[in-house]
């Protein structure tokens, strides 16, 4: 392949196969899965072990999540012992005049108003090796339910709209569509499809009881490197309509009320501008983001004349903002400062009332050094946050805060173990310091009694590192199985991740990716020199895409550094991949790495490309896995990058490549089901340190 004078040779271009029927591909991958069983093997016991363990440390055997206060009912979902599936319930709530308290409890006893299961997801899926259901929306009035279904694993969803009480259709469904959709009111809901490349692109609406043939399309979105997105006002009283890229957002909106006057524009498509909108009283509020502002500020207009903006919050260079969350008398603000997230509330004035800047807001406290804190769906006309709260060591919390007494109290807990408790293990924020002094975050976990900081402890490390995406330091059970075992457990949040503020985001994209990998290096040594752990018992771990592709590129870099590696379904074929803008993920990946069509780009993609660049030289044991059927990352990526390495590196270490021939990526279904991938890749981690038992085969 030549470009820009450049030839490119690729021995194992035959590896792809769109059509995934060559007979003599499928018998190669066939052979390697063979390959990879047998040399597992001897800890397929232990590798069993690992999948119970997560399995009881992540199953809530029977129990129900947080309920949710919509109008007249609490909404609820309910798991039962030995099914992998959801029931989604709801109960009537007698008393619903009064005002809500954050010391509202759902009344289970037995003079309560009877549990109702709407629908059950394990009765759907019978026959469906796979099945996922999403976007379960009451009607603003709770008389109906609309859901989407997918039962191939491809991402393709069927829409229906079912009467709540009685669990009867209405109407026909709404098929080939996405996940993304909203009621319109009561009788019409608004939903996205998708073009040939799998890309959202088209909004439509559709009044129930019509044939999706006669639906109104609302707008389509025909540059390639936009999706188009659907969300709801906390209000209920717009729908925005967002299309977005990686660095530009432009939002419309849709009067509920007002339905005949088709979408309007809330901000202009300007490239490098994203916002982010949403409703109370009598206006709208924009977070916005730009070059110059980029952490975000929070604006406000008029809705009878958006262009008249005014600033609420600020832009700060040493505070994003993330998110905001608007009610009838308040706004909390989800910001993160130093690696750190925090929220804040403030009171907003009465209708009518000029509002000015936010001022004297109110920040809730958390008890960890380190956490993470989430939006959950609150009631609009209350005064109760509902949020999210974890730590590494503190189970997935669910919390109501009162927004005038400022008193949270605790609605619900994750289960864990018999036994488990947070106060054996330890955690920590410690900063690394990369080639260019920039100092990068690292969150750690370990227990307590079982870890000596004295360099021999063995060490997981796990990075992502793009689109802004936070790798935030929660509560992941599945990571205890290492733990208990004795090992420290880190999160390197390096550059071209959203862990800080926005800049950090675009100093490890385009022209700067190299920092990622820079960043995961230098977090690797700091561990290395300050005694967490030695070369020989550092394990690293990328999963789903981007973090394949980090590990990719660290593993040619510097693969003196580790023992072993996992990658995830990587992204690793980079020039040539986004080379071709028929792959769906191809198009988004240019405003995040660049369009190696323009030369600049090419060549320096080229330089890190992990396929590209891999020669003779040690490598550590390797494990790659991957999908047969991805459409967004192709399998022929992850075997390409195994046969040349298989060709070439100038070691004896394993090197292990397990594709799934019957699965899409993201194709697992049922509660427990992505645990065996987890279990896999620890045993394997296990197996190379010597601390998984054996049995002879």
């Amino acid at each position: 392949m030549e470009m820009f004078g450049d030839v490119r040779v690729d021995d194992y271009y035959w590896l792809r196969d769109d059509s995934h029927s060559n007979p003599e591909i499928l018998s190669y991958l066939k052979a390697e899965n063979d390959y990879t069983n047998q040399s597992m093997s001897s800890v397929k016991q232990f590798e069993d072990q690992l999948y119970a363990e997560m399995i009881a440390g992540t199953k809530e055997e029977v129990g129900i999540s947080t309920p949710i206060r919509r109008g007249s009912y609490y909404y609820y979902e309910r798991t039962l012992v030995g099914k992998d599936y959801k029931l989604h319930c709801r109960r009537l709530i007698t008393n619903d005049t009064c005002s809500p308290s954050v010391y509202d409890v759902m009344p289970i006893s037995p003079k309560a108003p009877a549990e109702h299961v709407i629908l059950d997801e394990n009765i759907k899926a019978q026959g469906h090796e796979h099945y996922y259901l999403r976007a379960f929306l009451p009607s603003p009035n709770n008389k109906l339910i609309a859901y989407a279904e997918e039962t191939k694993g491809d991402g393709i969803y069927t829409v229906y709209v079912i009467d709540a009480n009685k669990g009867t259709a209405i109407g026909n469904p709404l098929k080939g569509v996405t996940s993304y959709i909203q009621w319109a009111g009561d009788d019409a809901l608004v939903y996205i499809t998708r073009d040939e490349s799998h890309r959202p692109d088209k909004v439509w609406s559709h009044k129930l009881l019509s044939e999706q043939s006669s639906d109104l399309c609302l707008y389509h979105e025909k540059e390639d490197t936009f999706s188009v997105y659907v969300y709801a006002s906390e209000s209920k009283q717009y729908l925005f309509v967002q299309s977005w890229s990686d660095n530009t957002q432009f939002i419309m909106y849709l009067d509920v009320y007002k339905q005949e006057g088709g979408l309007m524009t809330l901000t202009p498509r300007i490239y490098g501008i994203q916002t982010k909108a949403s409703h109370s009283g009598n206006h709208f509020f924009i977070k916005r983001t730009s070059d110059e502002l980029f952490n975000s500020e929070l604006v406000y207009c008029p809705i009878d004349n958006p262009s008249e903006t005014h600033i609420l919050i600020p832009h700060r260079e040493s505070v994003e903002i993330q998110d905001f969350q608007l009610f009838s008398g308040y706004v909390a603000i989800y910001e993160m400062e130093n690696a750190l997230q925090k929220v804040t509330v403030y009171n907003l004035p009465q209708m009518g009332e000029e509002i000015g800047l936010l001022q004297n807001g109110r920040a809730i406290d958390f008890v960890d050094p380190i956490y993470s804190v989430y939006t959950e769906e609150s009631q609009f006309s209350s005064n109760i946050l509902r949020f999210s709260y974890s730590s590494m060591k503190t189970p997935l919390s669910v919390y109501d805060y009162d927004m005038t007494s400022g008193i949270s109290v605790l609605k619900k807990i994750w289960p864990v173990p018999k036994g488990f408790e947070s106060s054996d293990y330890l955690i920590e924020r410690k900063w690394a310091v990369s080639t260019d002094n920039t100092r990068v975050p690292i969150s750690i976990l370990y227990k307590k009694n079982l870890v000596k900081l004295d360099g021999f402890d063995p060490l997981s490390m796990y990075g992502l590192g793009s689109y802004g995406e936070s790798l935030s330091p929660g509560f992941d059970p599945s990571v205890f199985s290492l733990v208990d075992r004795g090992f420290i457990y880190a999160i390197a949040h390096i550059r071209g991740g959203g862990e800080m503020v926005r800049k950090r985001h675009e100093d490890g994209m385009l022209l700067n990716k190299r920092n990622t990998f820079t960043d995961f290096i230098a977090c690797a040594e700091y561990l290395i020199e300050n005694k967490y752990v030695s070369k020989e018992k550092l394990c690293i771990i990328g999963a789903y895409g981007d973090g394949g592709l980090l590990i990719g590129v660290i593993l040619n870099m510097r693969p003196d550094l580790f023992k072993a590696a996992v990658l995830d379904y990587p992204f690793v074929d980079v020039v040539t991949s986004l080379l071709d803008p028929t792959i769906p993920s191809t198009t988004a990946q240019w405003e995040e790495l660049g369009d190696p069509r323009k030369e600049e780009y090419y060549y320096y993609i080229k330089s890190y490309s992990p396929v590209d660049n891999v020669r003779a030289q040690n490598y550590p044991n390797i494990l790659v896995k991957t999908y047969l059927y991805d459409t967004y990352i192709l399998y022929s990526e992850a075997a390409k990058f195994v046969a040349k390495l298989r060709a070439i590196k100038t070691d004896d270490n394993m090197l292990l490549f397990k594709c799934k021939l019957d699965e899409w990526h993201y194709s697992k279904s049922g509660r427990d089901e992505y645990l065996d991938d987890k279990a896999f890749s620890y045993a394997f981690i296990m197996k190379l340190l010597d601390l998984a038992p054996h049995v002879s085969s």
